[in-house]
């Protein structure tokens, strides 16, 4: 078997299963004041401190959730309405959105429910290259031409392309302005220095560790107002009690990402050699600064839900830009957003590499390609 979807997620480290397997062992709600208790809370504070260090902030900073999607959700509602609440001590409310084009579906989904809650708040789209980079140039001209203090959210890095995204200068510019910058960092984590922002969302599974867990990193005095009620886990700022397991095993995955560096080696493999199987295929993003672990292309004339089934079969396993909904394939927002003309987005394909990849899952992704070129253009030449 070949896995080649890392930006999925990403096999479970022995090193997390272990320690998750520690947690269940344990048992004991982090909450209760018993040894159990105080022994489960002891891993979670743990694994507080080694989120922390892979992201270079304090533990303090360190908000676990139940995945990526739920922080970008406490992220973008929490800093609008605790920026909302902090006017009566002399804070300034959030009066605009400013949103990358190829965001992940969490934070456009949110970002647009919260244009339509709170009134007042006008949302606007940052557009990207053909490359796939956000247009800081559009970003600087709205930021500096428009009134009320803004949010900016911009992914680290593109899970689709793998594009890295110019968050330092985003950065700077909300600085510059007053803003506050809210980061998706999922796909860097691991593979690049994560960025300092006031808002930065991490998950567990995109680095070995288990589903179902993430974190928010909150920087000391940004606005929030937690969305979630209940009984005051994570000091108040997230209610649930926590996944004691996960976070363990997300503890022990971001110690061991934080010691990797990148290696684009089988990715450049990868792609030097699909170009000699098929020289008209496209890759998206090659322009320009990537992470080392992904590579998005296309094989003109094939379908991508074609090509999956088919290296299906021979147990390689990508993954196609388009989600489908409902049996239904659409187009991937983000090459619509490059410019990518349907024709070739619906033959879009991502593989991505990660921390278990070796070359014997290049080569066999490579001879089941082979064999689907060929077999689709001796077809289409009878």
């Amino acid at each position: 078997m070949a896995y080649l979807d890392h930006n999925a997620t990403a096999p479970l480290r022995d090193t997390s299963r272990l320690a998750a397997e520690r947690a269940f062992a344990l048992g004991g709600n982090a909450s209760s004041v018993h040894a159990a208790g105080r022994a489960a809370r002891a891993l979670i504070e743990d694994a507080r401190g080694q989120v922390a260090a892979l992201a270079g902030v304090t533990p303090a900073e360190v908000v676990f959730t139940s995945g990526a999607t739920e922080a970008n959700m406490l992220a973008l509602w929490g800093a609008v309405q605790g920026a909302a609440d902090s006017l009566e001590k002399g804070g300034a409310r959030i009066t605009r959105l400013f949103v990358s084009a190829i965001e992940h579906p969490s934070v456009l989904a949110n970002t647009a429910a919260i244009a339509d809650r709170f009134a007042g708040l006008r949302l606007e789209t940052i557009p990207v290259t053909s490359s796939g980079v956000a247009d800081m140039e559009a970003l600087k001209t709205g930021l500096r031409e428009g009134k009320g203090r803004a949010l900016v959210a911009l992914m680290a890095a593109n899970n689709e392309t793998g594009v890295i995204q110019p968050v330092a200068e985003a950065a700077a510019l909300a600085a510059e302005t007053g803003a506050l910058l809210m980061v998706d960092a999922v796909q860097a984590a691991g593979r690049i220095p994560l960025p300092r922002a006031d808002y930065l969302t991490l998950s567990a599974h995109k680095i070995g560790g288990p589903q179902g867990c993430g974190a928010l990193i909150l920087k000391p005095g940004v606005p929030f107002a937690s969305p979630m009620a209940g009984g005051g886990q994570e000091r108040g700022l997230r209610a649930g009690t926590e996944n004691v397991p996960g976070i363990a095993g997300f503890g022990a995955a971001a110690a061991i990402a934080a010691t990797e560096t990148a290696d684009p080696a089988l990715r450049d493999r990868f792609e030097a050699l699909l170009r000699e199987i098929a020289p008209d295929v496209a890759v998206f993003g090659a322009e320009t600064p990537r992470l080392a672990n992904t590579s998005y292309f296309a094989l003109p004339g094939i379908a991508a839900e074609t090509a999956l089934m088919a290296l299906d079969i021979d147990a390689v396993m990508l993954s196609s830009g388009s989600a489908c909904s409902s049996g239904k394939v659409k187009r991937s927002h983000v090459l619509a957003a490059m410019g990518v003309n349907d024709d070739v987005a619906a033959c879009a394909l991502r593989a991505s590499f990660g921390w278990n990849s070796t070359q014997a899952d290049v080569e066999a992704a490579l001879k089941s390609i082979t064999n689907l070129v060929a077999r689709v253009r001796s077809r289409a030449a009878a």
